[in-house]
This record gives C-alpha cells, structure tokens and sequence, in this order.
C-alpha cells in the first residue's frame, strides 16, 4: 500500500526521490519502495527523512510507533516476580546447576540458599570440578554500608551477623580451584545471582527486606543489553572486592 503522507510531504517540499535520498543517506529506489510499496526504513533512516520534511516520524511510518511498543517488555525478560520469596528455591539451584561456564553471586548474605538447600556447596564444588568458574561476593559485615542497609530494613544489627553466617557457609571454599570468594564495601542495589546466560535480580526496595522486593529472571539476548549492564556491575564491585583467606 502506498504511503500517501509520504507523498505529500515530499510534494509539498519539493523533493525527489534523488534529493531526499542525498538527504537521508540512502538509494533512490529505497525512497521509492517506500513511498510506492509502503516499506518502512530502519528508524535511524526514518528519522533522518523525517526531521528533513520537517514530519513527524511516527506519522510517516506508524509501524515504527508499533515496533517501538512492542519493544516496551524487554526480550530478555523471562518472568517477574512481586517478590524474592515468591521465587521457589529450586528456581536457584536449578539455574545455577544448568551453568557451564560462570556462576556469579552478588549479595550481602542471601543465607536463605543454604538453609532451604544445605547441599548448595556441593552443586558449587560439582561445577568447578566440570571447569566452571564461581565467584561469590559477600557483604563484608565491618562495613559501613551493611549496617546502614540493617538500619534502613529495620533489621538493626541482624545484617550483620547474616553476613558472618554467610562467610561461615562458603569458607569451605576457599581455596578450590575455580571457585573465588571475596567480601566487597559496595551499596547493594540488587543482588545478583546469574549462571551463564541467565539471571535473577533481587531489587533492592528503602525500607523492605530483600525478600520482600522484586526479582527479575533475564536471559541474554546478544551482547549488550540489561543482562550486560547487570554483568558489568558485578565485575566492578568485584574489581573493590577482598579475596578471602584460607584459616
């Protein structure tokens, strides 16, 4: 179908199919298919075509508008949860069971995996073993930052000793090969739980606990995106972090 606003705008500014593909850096016959078949452009094109009619995009092109709505949910996104503690246990144990090549955990303490799964340094010992790598980034209990959270949860010193309890936990780690457990200083803004391609995100909420707040499931959809951009915070809170020490 004929794009018929196109056609008048050209007409109305005197264009040719010759000048304004000069304009939006594009082949003549590109500015014909578009305006005798209907085709839409790649959004930068049509921008730069409709900012030189002096159009609005969408009105030349409202697929454009459509792709840009079903762009709103983000394809990396697997499933939202309201809260942590709608999020099943196994849902964790499961994912990071499946990883081959990284398991990355970002938290204060997260206690609740080893309680509700008292073999969670088994899966971690049986990953490493297969080439996996695991690092596990721990609150450090001294630092500021953890007892502000403790204060801001309401849960006073409580934080505290969970981060101790979590070190407890995973210090018969250390020292095997593959698997890295350092204390970091850093504001948590979400605790990260990812295994290879996929991963959970605990939201942080002022005032809520952690297992009141939302989790995200992503998955990675090609380089970049929020699965990269969660990925590259752990690495740079894991660049300030403390390696622990073998007792």
């Amino acid at each position: 179908m004929p794009n018929e606003r196109l056609r008048a705008a050209m007409a109305a500014g005197g264009w040719t199919y010759a000048t304004l593909a000069a304009k939006a850096e594009v082949d003549p016959k590109s500015i014909e298919r578009w305006v005798n078949l209907g085709r839409t452009p790649r959004r930068a094109t049509a921008m730069l075509a409709a900012e030189t009619l002096g159009e609005d995009v969408h009105a030349l092109w409202p697929a454009l508008r459509q792709a840009r709505a079903a762009r709103a949910v983000s394809p990396e996104l697997v499933a939202l949860y309201d809260q942590r503690a709608d999020v099943l246990v196994s849902a964790f144990t499961d994912m990071l069971a499946q990883a081959r090549e990284h398991i990355d955990v970002l938290v204060y303490a997260a206690v609740f995996l080893h309680e509700a799964y008292p073999r969670l340094n088994g899966l971690l010992l049986e990953r490493a073993a297969e080439g996996c790598s695991v690092r596990i980034a721990l609150g450090d209990a001294e630092s500021e930052n953890v007892r502000q959270r403790g204060m801001e949860e309401r849960f006073g010193h409580g934080i505290e000793s969970r981060c101790r309890l979590a070190l407890m936990h995973y210090r018969p780690l250390v020292g095997v090969p593959g698997i890295d457990l350092r204390t970091h200083e850093t504001t948590l803004y979400n605790s990260l739980y990812r295994a290879d391609d996929q991963l959970l995100v605990n939201a942080h909420v002022w005032g809520v606990n952690a297992y009141g707040a939302p989790v995200w499931h992503l998955r990675r959809n090609g380089a970049g995106g929020i699965f990269g951009t969660y990925a590259q915070s752990f690495d740079a809170v894991w660049a300030t972090a403390t390696p622990v020490q073998e007792e």
